[in-house]
């Protein structure tokens, strides 16, 4: 399948990307807007959780390093509303330690991608949890 190809099959999936990074969070729109998605950015945990109850994104990358609410907050909130427990998020981290990814797991994290990630990496998370719904 050609990049060409590939790109149609995420048109109009809604990606929220939740990092107080704004390169981060421009990195990934431009990228995910190429593919076609509908991209939701928020600075933190507070900013993101009132937009995706607004938006209702069919995936989450969310930071764990953020100030006010960090990720692992942010996830354990959007995993303990009903209305989201099958939103899949994916967790973001300059950091690649067991402890962390073990403990994006706790949180009910689907998977935890280490910065700087790859467009195959963002989109490769994207394939597996969002499109096969």
């Amino acid at each position: 399948m050609n990049d060409n190809e590939r790109g149609t099959d995420l048109a109009g999936l809604k990606v929220m990307v939740i990092d107080d990074s704004k390169t981060i969070r421009r990195t990934a729109e431009t990228l995910l807007k190429k593919e076609g998605c509908d991209v939701l950015t928020a600075v933190d945990g507070f900013e993101a959780l009132a937009k995706i109850s607004d938006q209702k994104p069919n995936i989450i990358f969310v930071d764990i390093m953020m100030p006010r609410l960090d990720g692992y907050q942010t996830c354990a909130l959007i995993k303990n509303n009903a209305q989201f427990r099958g939103t899949p998020v994916i967790m973001l981290s300059s950091k690649d330690g067991l402890f962390d990814k073990a403990r994006g797991r706790i949180v009910g994290a689907e998977q935890y991608l280490t910065k700087p990630f790859t467009r195959d990496e963002l989109l490769g998370a994207i394939h597996r949890y969002a499109t096969a719904n």
